[in-house]
């Protein structure tokens, strides 16, 4: 069994049996047919996975991997909150007629804001297609870099940095976000272990709220995966991955799913790689993703989502 099967089959029976239910209470959430879509949740949980291991897939079914890397590469990568942008059907449900969520996601990622100051204006920043350099108003220049590109910036050029963040979840944007982001904030931590030749990449990845049927194995998987490419790209290897979830919950209509999910049989964790050719951020794609051995129980279909 993987150590994702046994971490999601804890945290799953842990809700069941002793989360707290809101079918009292009122709630945002419908059912397609207007129904009050209410939960049973537990607090604060945090899942630790360590890649130097295994990867974080768990095997009762299928996690769609590639999909999970499509998803990361639009927010993080294209920078888009545009579905016509992203090969799978995930965000459809929030999307207005132009293929927008709004503010949400990867156009926060997007946001530019003063990174750090260049003596001379002249500094390399080829390798950061949001780098712009402009005159502060002390007389020196100001390097402006959007989200992604200050994290790979900071681990390349000051990986001892403690302020290697990113957060989507700005208050000034949340009225014009279709949904308020759910995976809002990864923290990155950079370490030399003694006697390791490269330095090791770990990840914090901050949650407000889990559906954990749609989403609750979809998560630590595609953030695995940003990890992955990231350590790939700045000459670390991928380490910790801890999952901070303040709202873990289990729709109504979700109880019997899970609980027939985390019985079934288990079996090892899949091989899950990138291609090693690729050095830029920016150049990868999802046939990079390379998933060996993934042995998996039957998919869970026709899964109803609360809107």
């Amino acid at each position: 069994m993987s150590k994702a099967d046994i971490s999601y089959r804890n945290t799953i029976l842990d809700i069941l049996n002793n989360g707290v239910s809101d079918a009292d209470m009122p709630v945002r959430p419908r059912w397609d047919d207007g129904t009050p879509a209410h939960t049973i949740k537990q607090f604060g949980v945090v899942t630790r996975y360590d890649l130097r291991e295994e990867f974080p897939a768990i095997t009762f079914r299928r996690t769609p991997l590639k999909t999970c890397m499509e998803e990361i590469l639009w927010i993080y990568q294209k920078k888009s909150e545009n579905i016509n942008d992203l090969k799978a059907h995930i965000w459809d449900e929030w999307a207005d007629e132009s293929g927008s969520i709004g503010k949400a996601y990867g156009y926060q990622i997007a946001q530019k804001y003063v990174h750090h100051k260049s003596k001379d204006g002249k500094e390399d920043l080829t390798a950061y297609p949001s780098a712009e350099i402009v005159p502060s108003k002390d007389g020196g220049y100001d390097v402006l870099l959007d989200q992604m590109d200050g994290v790979l910036w900071d681990l390349k050029n000051n990986p001892y940095n403690r302020r290697i963040m990113t957060n989507t979840y700005c208050f000034a944007d949340l009225s014009e976000m279709h949904l308020y982001p759910c995976a809002y904030g990864t923290m990155w931590d950079a370490v030399r272990y003694p006697g390791d030749e490269k330095m090791t990449l770990n990840l914090t990845l901050m949650q407000r709220s889990n559906d954990m049927l749609a989403a609750g194995t979809f998560n630590p998987a595609e953030y695995a995966i940003l990890q992955m490419m990231v350590a790939q790209v700045c000459g670390m290897v991928p380490g910790q991955l801890v999952h901070v979830v303040n709202n873990a919950h289990i729709y109504d209509r979700h109880v019997d799913i899970l609980k027939e999910l985390v019985e079934r049989e288990q079996f090892p964790a899949p091989k899950v790689s990138l291609n090693p050719e690729i050095k830029d951020f920016y150049a990868f794609t999802s046939k990079d993703l390379i998933v060996e051995d993934y042995k998996t129980g039957p998919q869970v279909t026709n899964i109803p989502i609360a809107i």
